[in-house]
């Protein structure tokens, strides 16, 4: 129940707030966020496995944003930053799909 009120809180607040994101920031948001999800489904598996660990779960979160944002940045770097980034989000997106349709199969027996 905590981490449903502490999403519907963050919304709130970002809705309310309307934060601007600053332009050196820009290029990496959208990787991070899909890193977090990666992170945040990886763990709605784990705890229909009967395996989640809040401590795995909090070093697979974070590490998952250090790593893609690094990959993007060292993209950048090199010239090569939108290829990178394409990379990070089909490599990414791989690793949802699968959970999702763990998730799906957990919960439809299907």
């Amino acid at each position: 129940m905590i981490p449903a009120i502490g999403l519907a809180l963050g919304i709130l607040i970002g809705l309310l707030l309307q934060p601007a994101v600053p332009v050196w920031l820009q290029p990496y948001l959208p990787i991070a966020v899909i890193a977090a999800l990666d992170a945040v489904f990886g763990a709605v598996r784990a705890i229909l496995d009967g395996i989640f660990s809040d401590k795995v779960f909090v070093v697979s979160f974070l590490s998952n944003v250090v790593v893609a944002a690094f990959i993007v940045f060292l993209g950048d770097k090199l010239g090569v930053g939108s290829q990178l980034s394409t990379g990070v989000v089909v490599v990414l997106g791989v690793r949802i799909f699968s959970n999702v349709a763990s998730i799906r199969r957990h919960l439809f027996d299907a």
